[in-house]
């Protein structure tokens, strides 16, 4: 691994160690919180949440208890804290920008991990980038990459779905879609839904080594490692799990594609489960084939 400079790790002069009464510069720091342990909060981290004008968050009651495990007091944090979530978003965003245009800093945190990911925050940094306002970020936790890290799956290339429609057939649909990126896909889960959507992640994307991974950092942190197929009967079986979730699949194998019959037996057993364009769209994604052609030879396969 390269790095931009010859030495790896450089202290700012003036971050951290101001006085946590000296004021930030003008600006909107996308500030990193803990996932589950409370530790994991960077030096620099804290410094910024002490110091800055205003913090938006998602949840003020969230917030406003990091604040006292941090040390900074209620009563100075809890007038400082500005509820930002997607129901307030365009009414909160230009006061948001008028703070900082007016030379106020901004620390925009999300109830856990890195702002931006699964969180309306990006609407607000596009808007400050269009304008002109300086934005910066204090890097920290984050549970897709602990989850990618822990899978024991490639880490080279990889895309983040985040959660999956809520319906079987718009969440195959979803699936379909990128089942031929070449790189280890995350997604974000709930409990109740972890079971369907492993069967639908195994039917659509064939059985591809997977981690499920929840309460990441947490006392009762599980990494449970196997194909989306082992995994789907698993949890079928055990039922729900609790805490947050986060499901690694592995790239799709780059194999020689399949010959005619082996394409024919394919959408045979795919046709058996559901209507032919489901069956395409999941045969496709499974061999990498056009999803045209796929359907095509499923349509003259119906015809007999």
């Amino acid at each position: 691994m390269t790095c931009p400079s010859d030495d790896p790790l450089e202290v700012v002069a003036d971050e951290p160690g101001a006085p946590e009464d000296a004021p930030l510069e003008a600006a909107l720091y996308l500030v990193s919180t803990p996932i589950g342990n409370a530790g994991d909060i960077s030096v620099r981290a804290r410094d910024v949440l002490a110091r800055a004008d205003l913090i938006a968050c998602e949840d003020t009651r969230v917030t406003g208890k990091l604040m006292i495990i941090l040390g900074i007091k209620r009563g100075e944090a809890g007038g400082r804290l500005l509820a930002y979530h997607d129901h307030n978003a365009a009414h909160r965003r230009p006061q948001i920008m008028e703070r900082i245009k007016s030379g106020g800093s901004v620390a925009l945190v999300s109830d856990a991990g890195t702002p931006l990911v699964s969180d309306p925050g990006y609407k607000l940094v596009a808007a400050c980038v269009e304008d002109g306002l300086p934005v910066t970020a204090v890097p920290g936790p984050s549970a897709p990459l602990m989850a990618l890290t822990l899978s024991g799956l490639p880490s080279d290339r990889f895309f983040f779905q985040g959660f999956l429609p809520a319906k079987g057939a718009a969440r195959r649909t979803a699936l379909a879609e990128i089942a031929a990126v070449p790189g280890t896909l995350i997604f974000m889960e709930s409990g109740p839904r972890l079971a369907a959507s492993l069967a639908d992640m195994a039917q659509v994307l064939g059985p591809r080594p997977a981690a499920v991974a929840r309460e990441l950092t947490k006392k009762f942190e599980e990494v449970r490692r196997g194909t989306l197929d082992e995994l789907a009967a698993h949890y079928a079986e055990a039922g729900p799990p609790r805490g947050e979730i986060c499901v690694v699949a592995g790239p799709p194998d780059a194999e020689a594609p399949p010959t005619t019959a082996d394409l024919d037996a394919l959408l045979a057993e795919a046709m058996a489960e559901g209507s032919v364009k489901d069956a395409a769209a999941s045969v496709a994604a499974r061999t990498g084939l056009p999803r045209k052609t796929v359907y095509a030879r499923a349509l003259e396969l119906k015809r007999g």
